[in-house]
């Protein structure tokens, strides 16, 4: 018989493989949660898409409906929020310059003419995907006068480079007072 302690039955060897043995227990079953939530989210999202996306036929943009040419620019909606629609194609955005107005509501509305475009506008949270065929919306509030870039930050071809335009925002009242006279807006005038 062994005089080594260390084996003994109620020893510290056994008492620290059981612990050992339970955190492996705890972290196998971490692991396979973590997978089964994967999976149930995967499988959910398959069979029910997300409700708010909205689809387009990027052929027929500028012929008819929300993204023709006289709906492009800034507009005042009846509840005194303003909508602003614009298309990115290679390599431009159409209209090159957004007129907005500061400490109001607005809704961004875009979608791609032809290959994915990133949207950006400087100094403020506005990021997103541009993609052919989808609407994309954001809801955003800019709190004061400023002008902003919008550079596009999804390679989209050789002259991305030269793909950008500008969010000029301005006093509330002299956007309103514009509005009365105009029912699209944007910097240049029509």
């Amino acid at each position: 018989m062994s005089t080594d302690s260390s084996h003994q039955p109620g020893s510290g060897h056994e008492v620290a493989l059981r612990a050992e043995r339970r955190w492996a227990v705890f972290a196998v079953a971490l692991i396979v949660i973590m997978l089964a939530a994967i999976v149930y989210q995967g499988v959910h999202w398959a069979w029910m898409p997300p409700s708010r996306v909205e689809t387009i036929d990027p052929s027929r943009l500028q012929l008819s409906g929300e993204f023709a040419e006289d709906n492009l620019g800034s507009a005042v909606q009846p509840d005194g929020s303003v909508i602003v629609r614009f298309i990115a194609q290679q390599y431009s955005f159409t209209p090159q310059c957004l007129l907005v107005p500061a400490d109001t509501p607005i809704t961004i509305r875009t979608t791609s003419a032809d290959v994915v475009h990133g949207l950006l506008v400087t100094d403020t949270n506005i990021n997103t995907m541009v993609v052919p065929g989808y609407v994309a919306t954001l809801n955003t509030e800019f709190d004061h006068p400023a002008d902003h870039t919008m550079p596009c930050h999804e390679f989209c071809g050789f002259g991305h480079q030269t793909m950008w335009a500008h969010v000029k925002v301005i006093d509330k009242a002299t956007f309103f007072e514009q509005a009365r006279q105009s029912r699209r807006l944007s910097c240049v005038p029509r």
